[in-house]
């Protein structure tokens, strides 16, 4: 099961350790700033970490995912947190979005023990552009409704953060600020909320992945279904100190400005993702 290490002196094995800690305390900053669970950060660099130890292609992205599910679950409570006490964690906001979001998450698993790993990393640059794009060139003022549809439309618009954010192995932020806002929800409640959809979308999925993954072979050292434990453990410490900064910059920088950023880091990720695939 070590044999993967073997090419890789403790030198380099030191720097991907701290690597994996450097992107936990972004990811954590990132998932109080914008309420993105993290994922965002995670997945691409597990990306590519994993393909330079020469981690199967089949699978090195079902993985990154997978592990990715599982570093949000603590990173979103921790955000969730900070976001109530400030106010910005629409509960019934929140309640109206879950159930979709649950079926959606499902829906997601299931779909990814049989999508290839070429075309989960295609679903996750695609929707990371798409979403960068709309947050990039997004009128002022700019919206679909007031407030979300009925409980079928609503349930529909769960469905779709759940089902898409656990494919690409994010909190549902990505997806949820952009689309509350869109209802005019006010742009620190969207990221309040949308913290708190990590944890609703993190922890079946994660499960979920997990439980895909215990028979397939070639996966990396210390793996449980498709989540790495080494990333899990070394990524986790970093998000969670870390998320309760991001949110109180959160609540420093105006709406405005918090989009611009979003939108930006969104469009980078894409193309690193983009260029994975060439």
């Amino acid at each position: 099961m070590m044999d993967i290490f073997n090419d890789y002196s403790t030198g380099w094995l030191l720097g991907l350790a701290l690597s994996l800690m450097a992107t936990g305390m972004i990811a954590g900053i990132m998932a109080g700033l914008l309420g993105v669970g993290g994922g965002i950060v995670i997945v691409p660099v597990l990306y590519h970490l994993f393909t330079f130890l020469g981690v199967d292609e089949a699978i090195r992205m079902h993985v990154a995912v997978g592990t990715s599910l599982a570093t949000i679950i603590p990173t979103s409570i921790i955000s969730s947190r900070s976001h109530f006490r400030r106010g910005s964690l629409n509960i019934g906001l929140l309640q109206q979005l879950i159930p979709g979001v649950i079926v959606g998450v499902v829906c997601g698993v299931v779909l990814s023990g049989l999508m290839s790993g070429a075309f989960l990393t295609a679903v996750f640059a695609v929707v990371a552009l798409l979403v960068s794009l709309n947050m990039a060139f997004k009128k002022e003022g700019f919206s679909i409704g007031d407030g979300l549809p009925n409980k079928t439309g609503t349930s529909i618009i769960g469905f779709f953060i759940g089902g898409i954010s656990t494919l690409m192995g994010i909190g549902g932020g990505t997806l949820s600020v952009p689309v509350l806002s869109a209802f005019r929800t006010p742009m620190h409640t969207a990221v309040g909320t949308g913290a708190a959809l990590g944890l609703v979308i993190s922890l079946p999925g994660a499960i979920g992945f997990l439980i895909n993954g215990l028979d397939v072979d070639n996966r990396p050292p210390f793996s449980l279904g498709y989540v790495n434990l080494i990333g899990l453990f070394l990524i986790i410490p970093a998000t969670m100190a870390m998320a309760p900064v991001g949110a109180r910059l959160a609540h420093a920088i105006n709406a405005k400005r918090l989009r611009q950023l979003f939108a930006l880091f969104l469009l980078i990720t894409s193309l690193k993702m983009f260029y994975g695939l060439l």
